[in-house]
């Protein structure tokens, strides 16, 4: 243990020494923000004497039609005090009766309401943001940005932050005017003698025109997300701000009862088990500095999230889920280390939770912004023994910094896992990304494990990953995505996700795409072919492929679909099933499949999407439909969904799978601060009905009642001897948390 921790020295000063060296600066082309001078009434109506002389933005079209005027009159103003960042919208309407504003609930963010956003890049890092969006009805939404939005947002738009703001709105006869006000306080920003340069974007969107007027114009070859990516924000100038030092202390009271059930000791039948709980918990959030957050946490505890989704597993890897909890959430970005597919070197859900239930966390505490040219993110968390596993601790460091152009950076990361009888799991990486030219941006990352028990060589390849990327980020003319990565046997990320063992990768995926004039239907349209291949490092063998072609599009009225064909192989040395009667043995498998997906138009009060994959499947048949309808009923009610089938059928072998799993989402709100949600999921896979229910009550920021009933249900009772407990779990708590801002 001791040679190994002389070699994680060895490994941080020499991290440390290769991505501290100096280098050229940049200039800034940043706009001054005009300072306020008299105090603003936060009423929705900017009319107040500091809003005279300001003069709104030059906003325009992005879609449908990019470039030209707003079809509604918009003027979006911004100013700023000592103490705040205001934001001003007056959005006029030819049609006021025809303004969609159904959502009451916080955070509560889809294309079917007309809004104003802005995007903030603090650190005008060019990858890193806040959003901050609200509705006629003067709903609160925001949400962090990561990697420069640069594929689907649910993958880069983090949903389950919050922060402290303001806002007001109003309706009339002329359309809907807001006023937002962001307390400095909640932003984590860098200042150089008070003066401050932030990267912004605003945006107003009319839902029933799937209208978006924007400031700056963000070129439509940087796709429909395009409008997130910081990357492309404007540059503004702050003078004489100092970002205050807020100290947040949120106590919380939990209690409640759960039940399970378990076999006696005969196997004969099982046992209901009681388990009461009455605890209480602390969170604690304080500004070092300005550009620097430090996060506190004792006894740690997540029942308000809500429930992962269901999915039906039809590979032989394990499925990923994100985190939606909070205290993992600020600048998450800050300790990403990625590779290809969703694995990674550190995956925050390693922690507290174990074989998909939640584990006790005693406490922990994380500090992420940045120091000065350093973006930090630092993490260490204990958790309590469970089952087989004892109480272990969790440690991240990592590291990052912008070289040579701001959207060019290099880095490093350090992990550590540790339990009370001296087993470890470490692991550190270097990594880059450089913008080459134009968008062309190259990926590079490095990483090395070390687990007790293996023998350790940091000249091998064997505990070792290896990831580079090259692309081009573009749906016009000519775009690609070429990846390669090798892991190796000994590779073990305690803290990080990792789908496969011991392999190389290679990936491609080359588009050409256009963007139609004014007189087209269509926003953008594609042609693309891609390809994978995974090959086993010890033999060489190809281990699974796919090649495919196919075509993309997207309306100008927020209609989009894509049909793709494919070729697979796979070579199995090890069968795998998909349920207790269904399988695909080891051997040699060549197969051919198509998908397509469509969606109807986002900006409407009820919209739908379909996905259908058919074709051959292993040495069978497959047919996989799913439908995510989705309808905002009024402005206190909307439900959700989503159903899909999956048929599968190995005729030569007798076997079929027909598998089910739907989602049921329902909203209720009785006004900003009280809404009951339901999430209802059946999977017939597992045979369980699995049911989640909210009730929320929050007066104020920082100040929430929740009262959370959970319980899982038995569909097939009679499938295993003893007959199965008609639940198999049932929870009901009571969580009350009260934000002191000190």
């Amino acid at each position: 243990m001791r040679n190994l921790s002389y070699k994680f020295l060895i490994y941080s000063l020499f991290f440390l020494f290769f991505i501290s060296f100096e280098v050229l600066g940049y200039s800034q082309n940043a706009n001054f923000l005009r300072q306020m001078q008299k105090p603003v009434k936060l009423d929705g109506i900017s009319d107040e004497p500091a809003w005279q002389g300001i003069e709104p933005l030059r906003i325009v079209m992005r879609r449908p039609n990019f470039g030209i005027k707003p079809s509604e009159r918009t003027d979006i103003l911004m100013g700023y005090d000592d103490n705040y960042l205001y934001l001003a919208g007056r959005f006029y309407d030819h049609e006021p009766s025809k303004i969609q504003a159904t959502a009451t609930k916080r955070d509560d963010w889809k294309q079917s309401l007309d809004q104003i956003g802005i995007i903030i890049d603090t650190f005008n890092d060019n990858e890193n943001a806040m959003l901050f969006v609200t509705t006629p009805s003067g709903v609160r939404i925001d949400a962090t940005v990561l990697n420069d939005a640069n594929n689907a947002p649910e993958a880069n738009l983090n949903r389950d932050w919050n922060t402290f703001w303001d806002v007001e709105a109003v309706r009339n006869n002329d359309g809907w005017f807001a006023e937002i006000r962001i307390p400095f306080s909640s932003l984590r920003f860098q200042d150089k003698d008070g003066q401050v340069i932030m990267g912004i974007i605003v945006f107003r969107w009319i839902a029933r025109k799937s209208e978006m007027d924007i400031f700056p114009a963000i070129d439509p070859k940087h796709g429909y997300w395009g409008f997130l990516k910081p990357s492309q924000a404007h540059e503004f100038e702050f003078e004489g701000i100092r970002s205050q030092k807020p100290l947040y202390v949120a106590p919380y009271l939990l209690g409640g009862m759960g039940q399970t059930y378990k076999l006696n000791d005969a196997k004969t039948n099982y046992l209901r088990q009681d388990d009461p709980n009455f605890e209480p918990g602390l969170d604690v959030k304080y500004g070092l500095t300005s550009n620097l957050t430090l996060d506190l946490t004792v006894n740690t505890d997540f029942a308000q999230v809500e429930a992962d989704d269901q999915q039906i597993n039809l590979t032989r890897f394990s499925l990923f889920f994100p985190e939606k909890r909070l205290f993992f959430q600020e600048r998450s970005s800050n300790f990403e280390f990625n590779f290809d597919e969703s694995n990674r070197l550190f995956y925050s859900r390693r922690i507290g939770i174990y074989d998909g239930k939640p584990v006790r966390i005693y406490g922990g505490g994380r500090i992420v912004g940045r120091v000065g040219p350093w973006d930090v993110g630092f993490l260490n968390m204990q958790t309590a023994p469970v089952e087989d596993i004892s109480t272990e601790n969790f440690t991240v460091l990592r590291l990052r910094r912008q070289i040579i152009n701001p959207s060019t950076y290099i880095g490093g990361i350090i992990t550590s896992r540790v339990d009370k009888d001296c087993g470890y799991n470490t692991a550190y990486g270097l990594d880059g990304i450089f913008r080459l030219f134009g968008d062309d941006y190259l990926t590079l990352r490095w990483a090395q494990t070390f687990k007790r028990g293996l023998e350790h060589n940091s000249a091998s390849l064997k505990p070792a990953r290896i990831f580079m990327n090259w692309e081009r980020r573009t749906i016009e003319g000519l775009g690609y995505n070429l990846s390669y990565s090798r892991a190796g046997a000994a590779y073990d990320p305690g803290m990080g996700y990792e789908r496969r063992d011991d392999f190389t990768w290679i990936n491609s995926r080359v588009l050409y795409g256009w963007i139609p004039g004014d007189k087209s239907s269509l926003k953008s349209h594609q042609i693309l072919t891609e390809g994978l291949m995974f090959f086993r490092n010890h033999d060489g063998s190809t281990e699974s492929a796919d090649f495919g072609m196919g075509y993309e599009f997207e309306s100008k009225y927020g209609y989009n679909g894509s049909v793709l064909t494919k070729i697979y192989h796979e070579d199995l040395q090890k069968s795998f099933n998909f349920s207790h009667d269904t399988n695909v043995p080891t051997g040699n498998y060549t197969f051919f499949g198509m998908e397509g997906k469509f969606s109807t138009c986002r900006g409407r009060l009820y919209s739908i999407g379909t996905s259908l994959e058919v074709g051959q499947f292993y040495d069978g048949w497959r047919v996989t439909m799913g439908l995510t309808p989705s309808w905002n009923i009024s402005s206190n009610v909307e439900v959700s969904g989503f159903y899909q089938i999956n048929k599968l059928s190995f005729e030569k072998r007798n076997q079929n799978l027909l598998a089910h799993v739907g989602r049921f989402k329902t909203l209720v709100r009785l006004n900003f601060k009280f809404s009951i949600s339901s999430f209802i999921q059946y999977n017939s896979i597992i045979n369980a009905v699995i049911t989640n229910i909210r009730i929320r009550y929050n007066p104020s920021e920082g100040n929430d009642l929740y009262l959370v009933y959970d319980e899982g249900y038995n569909t097939d009772r009679y499938r295993t001897d003893p007959i199965l407990p008609v639940t198999s779990n049932r929870a009901l708590f009571m969580k009350y948390t009260y934000t002191f801002k000190l």
